[in-house]
């Protein structure tokens, strides 16, 4: 199994910036595809964005194109969300998830981190 551990969160100004990293335990990391998503209080989880295995393709929602991301580094399991330009509406708590790279695609991930809080004040 895949263990996911989130770090880097906390709290920031609007535009601020803020660098999460999810570190992943095991030996195939390299076979994952990586996502962050996030939940506001009240809401359903949001899918904020992913990278391929190589790191060389990026896809994010509309609502953080241009203001955050994400990269990732194999030879270090970890993969980073970095945002700019917080605005208030980005608090939320942010998760790393990982899906086997043969289900591109689709919106099922097999393993979830427990999540960070970020925090941007108005």
């Amino acid at each position: 199994q895949v263990q996911l551990v989130e770090s880097g969160g906390g709290l920031v100004q609007t535009g601020g910036s803020l660098r999460l990293s999810c570190a992943a335990s095991g030996r195939t990391f390299s076979s994952y595809i990586m996502a962050w998503f996030r939940q506001a209080p009240a809401k359903e989880r949001e899918f904020v964005g992913k990278i391929n295995r190589s790191g060389a393709s990026t896809v994010y929602a509309d609502s953080v194109k241009g203001r955050f991301t994400i990269s990732r580094d194999n030879a270090k399991n970890t993969v980073y969300l970095q945002m700019n330009s917080l605005k208030p509406e980005d608090t939320a708590v942010y998760y790393c998830a990982a899906q086997f790279y043969l289900k591109w695609g689709s919106s099922e991930y097999d393993y979830w981190g427990l999540g960070t809080q970020v925090t941007v004040s108005s």
